[in-house]
Formats: structure tokens, C-alpha cells, sequence
């Protein structure tokens, strides 16, 4: 199999709380490279576009703060199997189910304020990963 990306974001609340490196070690020593990576702060409208497949959902407004709230760190990640891979060592989305050892089981506060995003899909992974990052093209 060859390499995949995926995308993630540390969250405003792992970022606040001081875990970013942490949560980057965790990354690397998960065997995926980072490919291209940013520290950023979303408008409100920024991350109402990234979660607008939400927008119908009740939890929408309550995202879009959060998500607005701090500084996050987006990056695209590379390994073989990169998004399955990548959604084992994050753990499950409600912290308190994520299995031992996972970057939310380790870091997350609760389903809301859960440290990390991670893309459920190829499809996803591109789609996220172009939504912060316009050319991945190396210099």
C-alpha cells in the first residue's frame, strides 16, 4: 500500500491547555509525517465553512464558537492507511470510550472539547486538507 494523507487540527482546547507538542509527538511517534503544518486562529465564518456539512445540526453554533474560540494547528499527515490509521490513535470521539493510550484519551476534556480532529475519509482528507492548505508543493 502506498502512502495517504490525512488532515487534522489540534483544537482551540488542546492548543489553550498546552498540549500541542505533546499531541505532535504522539503523531510522529504514530509513524505518520507531517507533510505541512499551520498555527492559526479561525474567524467564526472560517470555521462555519469548514463545518458546514453540520450546519443543520443542532451542536453547529456551539462548534463554531469553539472552533473560533483559540488558536488550532492544522496539518496533513502521510502514512500507509493514513486516515484509519490516524482515526485508531486518536480514540473515539467522546473521550471517556477512547481506548488507553489515544491522543483523546490522553488530552480530551469531553465530546465537545476534544483535542483533535481527525478526517474520516480520503475523500474527507482532501477535502479538509485543501480547505487550509492551497498547494502542497515542495520547494
Amino acid at each position: 500500500m502506498s502512502n495517504t494523507k490525512t488532515f487534522t487540527m489540534i483544537k482551540p482546547d488542546a492548543v489553550a491547555n498546552g498540549h500541542t507538542g505533546a499531541i505532535l509527538d504522539h503523531i510522529i511517534k504514530g509513524g505518520f509525517n507531517i507533510v505541512a503544518m499551520k498555527y492559526l486562529a479561525l474567524s467564526k465564518e472560517k470555521a462555519g465553512q469548514f463545518y458546514e456539512v453540520h450546519k443543520e445540526r443542532p451542536f453547529y453554533g456551539e462548534l463554531v464558537d469553539f472552533m473560533s474560540s483559540g488558536p488550532i494547528v492544522a496539518a496533513i499527515l502521510e502514512k500507509d492507511n493514513a486516515v484509519e490509521d490516524f482515526r485508531k490513535l486518536i480514540g473515539a470521539t467522546d473521550p471517556s470510550k477512547a481506548g488507553k493510550g489515544t491522543i483523546r484519551n490522553l488530552f480530551a476534556q469531553s465530546i465537545g472539547a476534544n483535542a483533535i480532529h481527525g478526517s474520516d475519509s480520503d475523500e474527507n482528507a482532501k477535502i479538509e486538507g485543501d480547505f487550509f492548505f492551497s498547494s502542497l508543493e515542495k520547494f
